[in-house]
């Protein structure tokens, strides 16, 4: 059995590498400049999105105080950025559980809107079947142009639901787009770095409603 090859993984490993020690201290260079950037980059990005951030957190807690429930979605690994958040609404480590369902985490419900309707909706149908004007739509992506995303704000704005958007790059078209009301854009050009950005935005995000707890009431 030939074993399954690395270098898409770590391009500087040669195959015919014995020498334990270079590679160990490739793999920490490797690693720690990894660490540094995404370091940098989250710090940037939080000092850039100040303002939008606060605007965003403000909007999202004057909804859960009028009854509003959260809802993410996303694709790919924004799919579990997605799921993650909104766990950190309903079963925070400390504050307030807040209402919210990551509407990737069905997987009949997904397959069967994927199959039957087209996968450009499978988010859109779940915010027509489950959504209300008090409630809260955000999803993320990290190019910004993920079509079901797009289509799901598209329908969300309709029904009268606060759209909030977390894009990578320049914010692609969601953060050109008239149905989303917040965009909070990484502006990088590694997904990797994109997507750990994201999780600290959310993060950000999650605790500024957090200190707005005094005023919400999801009853």
């Amino acid at each position: 059995m030939v074993p399954e090859g690395t270098d898409f993984l770590y391009p500087f490993i040669e195959g015919d590498e014995r020498d334990a020690d270079a590679l160990l201290a490739d793999l920490g260079r490797s690693a720690a400049a990894k660490a540094q950037e995404s370091a940098r980059l989250r710090s940037a990005t939080l000092t850039r999105s100040r303002a939008d951030l606060d605007a965003a957190a403000t909007a999202i807690a004057g909804a859960f105080a009028g009854g509003g429930r959260l809802f993410t979605f996303g694709n790919g690994g924004s799919s579990t950025d997605a799921a993650s958040l909104a766990t950190l609404f309903a079963r925070p480590p400390w504050g307030r559980a807040l209402p919210a369902r990551g509407l990737v985490e069905d997987t009949a419900i997904v397959t069967a809107l994927g199959n039957d309707v087209g996968f450009d909706l499978v988010f859109a149908r779940q915010v027509i079947a489950h959504g209300t004007p008090t409630d809260i739509a955000l999803g993320i992506s990290t190019s910004g142009t993920s079509r079901n995303v797009l289509v799901a704000f598209e329908q969300a704005s309709s029904q009268g639901l606060l759209t909030i958007g977390l894009a990578g790059y320049d914010g692609g078209a969601m953060a050109l787009s008239p149905h989303v009301d917040h965009c909070l854009v990484v502006a990088a050009d590694s997904i990797h770095r994109i997507q750990e950005a994201q999780a600290t935005l959310g993060f950000a995000l999650w605790a500024a409603v957090q200190e707005h707890g005094s005023t919400v009431d999801h009853g």
